[in-house]
């Protein structure tokens, strides 16, 4: 697993998107006992968080303390520096487990692995990615032209199975069909700014030396800014039930 986000981890707590309550409601009421979960690659504990209140005990996991550091702190959420290949959890300890927008940064067999390792029978895998988000024909012209032209070369290998809405993923699971859900905002253009400078491609291009676009991106798309706008992110979920 990479670790691509304790640089910009402040902005990273700021600025990423949470994910819709009525899809944490739907993961769990998969989910047979609510005894214990795993948040793995927790990141600031968004996730860790969603679940807090349906599990006795949520364990959530990152290789970033930095980001550990800004996470949400709860009496039943137990916060490790560990990596999602190889954690000292005991074999049949997890009803759930949860990956939140970091699947695709883990070598796959090895943690499906660990998985099988620690799920009890019948647990459930729960892995989603959001995908650019949308805004308007013109403003969505132009992050795109920034995501997919000027930060082309600088995006990791893994960052196609999310503009390939996790279908690509390997995945050895029975897989369980699920709706359809966005994450829904309205958002200032700081807002729109902060996001964006979360992006690990943009992080990487300014680590090679160049100029930061977003100064001059963000000129151009106010002009086409009201006060507040709705932002959507497509949701895309990769569900399975853990057998062994």
């Amino acid at each position: 697993m990479k670790d691509k986000f304790s640089q910009q981890s402040a902005f990273y707590v700021k600025y990423r998107p949470s994910y819709p309550p009525e899809m944490i409601d739907y993961v769990v009421s998969l989910v047979r006992e609510k005894d214990m979960a795993w948040d793995c690659g927790t990141g600031n504990g968004q996730t860790a968080k969603a679940l807090s209140p349906y599990f006795n005990k949520v364990f959530a996991t990152d290789i970033s303390q930095k980001q550990l550091d800004n996470a949400y702190q709860a009496g039943n959420i137990f916060y490790s520096v560990q990596p999602a290949e190889q954690t000292i959890f005991l074999n049949n300890s997890f009803d759930l487990i949860t990956v939140s927008q970091a699947l695709h940064w883990f070598h796959f067999d090895e943690f499906y692995t660990e998985v099988k390792r620690i799920a009890k029978p019948g647990a459930i895998l729960a892995a989603w990615t959001y995908s650019l988000l949308r805004i308007s024909k013109e403003i969505d012209g132009l992050i795109e032209n920034l995501h997919f032209n000027v930060l082309h070369d600088y995006w990791d290998n893994e960052r196609s199975y999310v503009d390939e809405h996790y279908q690509t993923i390997p995945f050895p699971f029975k897989k369980i069909d699920s709706p359809v859900f966005n994450i829904d905002y309205q958002w200032h253009l700081q807002d729109l700014e902060g996001y964006l400078n979360t992006w690990s491609g943009l992080q990487n291009y300014i680590a090679a030396g160049n100029k930061n676009p977003l100064p001059e991106l963000m000129k151009r798309i106010r002009s086409h800014w009201k006060d507040t706008l709705p932002i959507v992110f497509p949701l895309h979920l990769l569900i399975g039930e853990i057998g062994q």
